[in-house]
């Protein structure tokens, strides 16, 4: 049996979504340097843990000189380092991963089918918690790389799946958007209708 085209453009969208993010951060944890936190660390090898316990800290690698490095960090919490420091996150936030997941094929599955922006939309958000939730499983935090800072003001640091995500979910806002001046117009149209067929009185009128 065929599958649907939504549903097409939603595994193609969210496998590239992770095959991107999991290649950068293979290559952000063999690639980007680290210096010790401590005396007498090495830190050419199990990047990983030490950068996670602390041991260890990531480089910066300037990319645009003042603005954007490359840098590598071990992440415990969310999207941008959010409840990074809040006991249990790794369950808490692989369980928030999994129903984002199941939520986002709960809605395809809703979906009509000329609602592209939403196909996108759902797929970015999946691919992008699979990409952070495989990290979170397997290493127990996630691999950033991209640091942005502007003068004193430095961002989070973050990784692809965080810009997948962010992307997904602006779409969705997009397409709600959307969604709320179509029922408006078909409102509209009903309404019109009602009125010529006499179903409803036009104040207006008198």
């Amino acid at each position: 049996m065929m599958l649907p085209r939504r549903w097409k453009i939603f595994l193609l969208v969210a496998f590239i979504s992770l095959a991107a993010d999991q290649a950068t951060k293979v290559w952000a944890r063999h690639a980007l340097p680290a210096k010790p936190a401590i005396a007498n660390v090495d830190c050419s090898t199990d990047v990983v843990d030490k950068i996670r316990d602390a041991h260890c800290a990531g480089t910066a690698v300037p990319v645009i000189g003042g603005y954007w490095d490359w840098r590598l960090s071990m992440n415990p919490g969310s999207a941008f380092g959010l409840f990074s420091s809040q006991n249990g996150a790794r369950i808490f936030l692989s369980l928030v991963g999994i129903g984002a997941v199941i939520g986002m094929l709960w809605m395809l599955r809703k979906s009509r089918l000329d609602q592209k922006v939403l196909h996108y939309a759902l797929a970015l958000v999946a691919g992008g918690a699979i990409g952070n939730l495989v990290d979170r499983i397997y290493f127990g935090v996630v691999t950033d790389f991209v640091s942005w800072h502007y003068h004193d003001h430095v961002w989070p640091t973050f990784n692809v799946a965080d810009v997948v995500l962010v992307v997904g979910v602006g779409l969705m806002f997009i397409d709600s958007q959307k969604e709320n001046k179509r029922e408006k117009a078909a409102k509209a149209e009903k309404m019109k209708k009602a009125k010529q067929d006499g179903l409803v009185k036009d104040l207006r009128a008198e």
